[in-house]
This record gives structure tokens, C-alpha cells and sequence, in this order.
């Protein structure tokens, strides 16, 4: 049942969307580690809903050690094996060695001087980009940032992963023109720049 306001389409599927979509989706994260998992989580995604990995994710945050980077790059087989036993997540091996090595990735950025949020932050001006008009599977702008994630060996980045990442943490505000939180964050990003 939905409360009257206008949101996007997916937003007011079920409660677990709507709360999802009215409090975290599209919220400008400037966390680097934050900006991790959901890049993690929105690898595990490919080829799913994103719902399926929304009513997960206290489970992966269990299974992967609250999503620590230290702890996932240092996993080893038995790990592994856990982890494709463990029901509360995506068991594909393939995501799970995405995830192992993207943490590596992050762990070998941090190492270098370069930070992740800066990174990410900086792909975009700094600030949300207000997405206007249709939002395709990918863009110009999530090609980029794939294809530097992927320089600094990262996997399972490919650019409509990296889009629908872009969207979930507000790094492009792509709310719905009509959807009463695109206008709420336009204002919050324009409170904390100025």
C-alpha cells in the first residue's frame, strides 16, 4: 500500500524497496569503505534483483565480515568454501572471488596514497550529477570509471555494474524527475557545499 508520494517506479514494489529507496538509494556516501561494499554488493547483483540482495545483505555483511577489507583480501580457500555453503548470500564462486579480490584492489589503492571516496568523488566533480532524461543500463561516464577501477585491478566492474552503482550511492542523483527524494537530496548536496 503505497503513502501517496510519487517515487520511482521500483521504489514502491514492496516495504523492504520503499524503506530502501526512501532513506539510503541515491544518498550521497562519501565513506570509502561504505562505497566498497556496495560496489561489492551491486557485483553480486549481475543478472539478479536488486531486492534479492537487499533482503541479503545482514547476511553478507555476516558472511564477509562486515564487509572489513583487511579480513575478505586475506581469505583463503576454506573461506571460499564457506562462503559457497552459506545460504544467507549469492553463492557463485565467481562473485565471491570478485569480492576477495576487489578488497585487494581497495587494500592496494589505500596502499598507493590514493583514497577510494576521492577516487570515486572526484570521477564526478566532486558532486552528484543530476541525471536527466532516460537512465540507460550504462554510460559514457560508468565506462570511465569501469574502465579505471579495472586499471587498478579490480573485477566484476563492468559498466552496468558500475552504473547502477553510480545511482545507489548518489554519486548521479537519477530519482525519477516526479519522485519526491530526488528534490530532497538536489537540496541536501546544495546544504553541504554551501
Amino acid at each position: 500500500m503505497t503513502d501517496g508520494k510519487a517515487r520511482c517506479a521500483w521504489g514502491d514494489a514492496d516495504e523492504l524497496m520503499r524503506a530502501y529507496h526512501d532513506t539510503e538509494w541515491g544518498v550521497p556516501e562519501r565513506d570509502g569503505r561504505k562505497l566498497w561494499e556496495k560496489l561489492i554488493l551491486d557485483g553480486f547483483q549481475a543478472g539478479l534483483s536488486w531486492r534479492t540482495i537487499l533482503a541479503r545483505r545482514e547476511g553478507f555483511r555476516r558472511a564477509f565480515d562486515g564487509f572489513d577489507p583487511e579480513r575478505v583480501a586475506a581469505y583463503g580457500p576454506d573461506d571460499v568454501a564457506r562462503l559457497l555453503g552459506d545460504a544467507g548470500i549469492i553463492r557463485s564462486r565467481s562473485k565471491i572471488g570478485a569480492a576477495i579480490n576487489n578488497a585487494k584492489a581497495y587494500l592496494a589503492m589505500r596502499d598507493a596514497g590514493e583514497d577510494f571516496a576521492r577516487f570515486c568523488w572526484d570521477a564526478v566533480g566532486g558532486q552528484p550529477i543530476p541525471w536527466e532524461g532516460p537512465v540507460p543500463p550504462n554510460s559514457p561516464l560508468s565506462e570511465d570509471i569501469s574502465k579505471a577501477l579495472r586499471q587498478r585491478g579490480f573485477t566484476f566492474v563492468g559498466p552496468t555494474i558500475v552504473f547502477a552503482w553510480l545511482e545507489a550511492t548518489g554519486l548521479i542523483n537519477s530519482h525519477a524527475p516526479d519522485c519526491f527524494r530526488r528534490d530532497e537530496i538536489a537540496r541536501k548536496t546544495l546544504r553541504a557545499k554551501g
